[in-house]
């Protein structure tokens, strides 16, 4: 059995799409500005990640420790992206080494956390 997909509630369905497909290289899938589908589908098999916008005027709101994760190649990788985050206005902490990884969190539009590591 395979986890086949996971629902986010976000504020900004568009914004935090792009903010995926830009930075963590997920797919489009399609959509619309109430709910949009992205994949990391590699060889015809691949996560489903949906986004649902949040009822009008309310917050996206999470437990303070829910996130979601990317690892990626290297610390040189990380380092990369997160250069690319400060340099396009996002406010970044330097990654750090945290004994299990080497990485940092990012505030992603929409209201959810992601976390990048290697």
């Amino acid at each position: 059995m395979k986890l086949n997909h996971i629902n986010l509630t976000v504020t900004d369905v568009q914004e935090a799409s792009d903010f995926l497909v830009k930075y963590f290289g997920m797919q489009n899938m399609g959509g619309n500005k109430g709910m949009g589908f992205l994949t990391d589908e590699v060889d015809g098999w691949g996560f489903v990640l949906s986004l649902m916008k949040a009822v009008k005027g309310a917050q996206a709101k999470y437990p303070g420790t829910f996130h979601i994760g990317f690892f990626i190649e290297n610390k040189e990788s990380v380092d990369d992206l997160n250069l690319q985050l400060r340099q396009d206005g996002f406010d970044v902490p330097v990654p750090e080494d945290t004994g299990h990884s080497y990485g940092f969190y990012v505030e992603a539009p929409g209201g959810f956390t992601v976390e990048v590591g290697a």
